[in-house]
């Protein structure tokens, strides 16, 4: 994905106007997390545009850190970008998902039935297969992720 995703020419516009700020960006995630698949080479794709640091950190490595940015309070969902100013303060968090994603995400759990149903297993398999097939694949669901992301950083 990384190959094939390219910032456009609006937020390249965007982007321009964060080069000289010096943000870096610490990234909590794990290589098996499917929506780090989706948002972590867009995530590069962006920080070259902004001039950017970042660096990752592995989520089961670093609990301390993953439950301060727990999601809905709980979850400790994944990836979280952490935005950091040239002060080393937060300067936005955005993750696991774009609200785009999240109702995709959401929508296809609504379809599935009950853990105790007897295909419970198969169906959440089929809906997580589908969803990579789309973040894989699908253009404007990389955009989504993008405008996400800069929106985060141009707050």
């Amino acid at each position: 994905m990384y190959r094939q995703f390219e910032v456009n020419q609006e937020e390249k516009g965007k982007l321009q106007a964060l080069r000289d700020k010096g943000l870096r960006t610490i990234v909590i995630t794990e290589d098996w997390c499917g929506d780090a698949l989706l948002n972590n080479p867009i995530l590069m794709k962006v920080a070259e545009e902004a001039n950017m640091e970042v660096r990752f950190l592995l989520r089961d490595q670093n609990l301390e850190l993953m439950d301060q940015y727990l999601t809905n309070g709980t979850s400790r969902a994944i990836p979280i970008f952490i935005f950091i100013d040239q002060e080393g303060n937060e300067a936005g968090v955005w993750g696991p998902r774009a609200p785009q994603m999240q109702e995709m995400v959401d929508k296809g759990r609504s379809e599935i039935p009950d853990k105790e149903a007897p295909d419970f297993q198969e169906k959440q398999m089929a809906m997580y297969k589908g969803l990579m097939s789309s973040y894989l694949t699908e253009e404007t669901i990389w955009r989504a992720v993008s405008a996400s992301i800069i929106n985060t950083l141009s707050k």
